[in-house]
C-alpha cells in the first residue's frame, strides 16, 4: 500500500496562533480515519491541508505522492474528493440533485453549458443509489433536509471516482435519526474494499461509523494520540483530547463517551 497523505512537522501559524503544530501523520490507501478533538482543535485546518486548500506554514504536506508548494494544486484536487458546510453554501440552491452530483465532473457548481454524456449520468445516478439518495435525484438542492443535502454531498464527492475522501464534519446539524442514516451510509463506504481512503472529522464519538480503522485525536493544533481506533480510542486519551474525566463504552461497534459522574462526600 502506499500513503495518500504523509505530514512531516506541518505547521499552520496566522499571525500570533498556531493553528497545527508539527503535525507528523500518514494516511495509507486502504485506511479510514476519524479526526476527533474539541472546538478550535485545528480539525478543519488539517483537513484544508490535506484538501490541498491551504499550504502549511512549516514542514512538508505530501498528498497523494505530490508535495503541497511543488505541485500545482488545480491538478491535486480534483483527486480529492471533498464535503464541508463551506462548500455546501455554494451550491444553488434551484439546482437539480441530479445535476449537483454529475457537474463535479467538471469541477463547477452550477450546471451551464458543459456536456455529459450518458456514462457521467449513469454514475451520478448510481452514487446516488449508493447513497440512499435516488428518490431526490429531480428535487432542487434548497428543498432538500440537511440530512438529505449530506448525502448529496457524499454522492458529488465520489462523482470523479478520488483518490482520497475528506468529510469535514458530515453530520452537524443533523438530528439523531439524520446521524444514524448517515452513520449507517458511511459506514457501507467505509467497509467497501474499493472505496478511496478516507477522513472524517468530527467532535463526537458516537459519529464514528464502524468500518473506520484509525483515529487522530487533536487537542490546540497538538496531536494527543495517533494510530488503530482500538488503541487511540480510550478513556484516557479521550479525556486528555477534551480536557475532561469521560467514560467511554462501545456496543455493536460503536462508541459512546459522557462525563464522568463525580460524587462529593457528605
Amino acid at each position: 500500500m502506499s500513503a495518500v497523505i504523509e505530514f512531516a512537522g506541518v505547521t499552520v501559524r496566522r499571525g500570533r496562533s498556531v493553528l497545527l503544530d508539527e503535525i507528523d501523520w500518514e494516511v495509507e490507501e486502504d485506511e479510514r480515519w476519524v479526526v476527533l478533538g474539541p472546538n478550535g482543535a485545528g480539525k478543519t485546518t488539517l483537513l484544508q491541508v490535506a484538501g490541498a486548500q491551504l499550504h502549511p506554514s512549516a514542514g512538508v504536506a505530501g498528498i497523494l505522492g505530490d508535495v503541497l508548494g511543488t505541485t500545482d494544486v488545480f491538478d491535486l484536487r480534483p483527486r480529492i474528493g471533498l464535503t464541508s458546510a463551506a462548500l455546501a453554501d455554494r451550491i444553488p440552491r434551484d439546482e437539480l440533485v441530479r445535476d449537483v452530483v454529475v457537474s463535479a465532473s467538471y469541477g463547477v457548481l452550477g450546471r451551464w453549458r458543459e456536456h455529459y454524456d450518458e456514462l457521467d449520468h449513469d454514475r451520478a445516478a448510481g452514487l446516488l443509489a449508493e447513497v440512499g439518495a435516488t428518490s431526490l435525484a429531480d428535487r432542487t438542492f434548497g428543498t432538500l433536509s440537511e440530512g438529505e443535502r449530506k448525502r448529496v454531498q457524499i454522492a458529488r464527492a465520489l462523482m470523479t471516482d478520488p483518490e482520497m475522501l475528506l468529510l469535514d464534519e458530515p453530520a452537524a446539524g443533523l438530528d439523531l435519526g439524520g446521524r444514524e442514516d448517515l452513520v449507517a451510509t458511511l459506514s457501507v463506504l467505509a467497509l467497501d474494499p474499493d472505496s478511496p481512503a478516507t477522513v472524517l472529522v468530527s467532535h463526537h464519538v458516537e459519529e464514528i461509523p464502524p468500518g473506520f480503522t484509525h483515529a487522530l485525536l487533536l487537542r490546540a493544533g497538538v496531536v494527543v494520540d495517533s494510530g488503530p481506533l482500538d488503541e487511540v480510542i480510550t478513556e484516557a486519551s479521550l479525556s486528555s483530547t477534551f480536557g475532561m474525566p469521560l467514560t467511554l463504552t462501545r456496543s455493536e461497534g460503536r462508541f459512546a463517551a459522557r462525563r464522568r459522574a463525580t460524587h462529593r462526600a457528605l
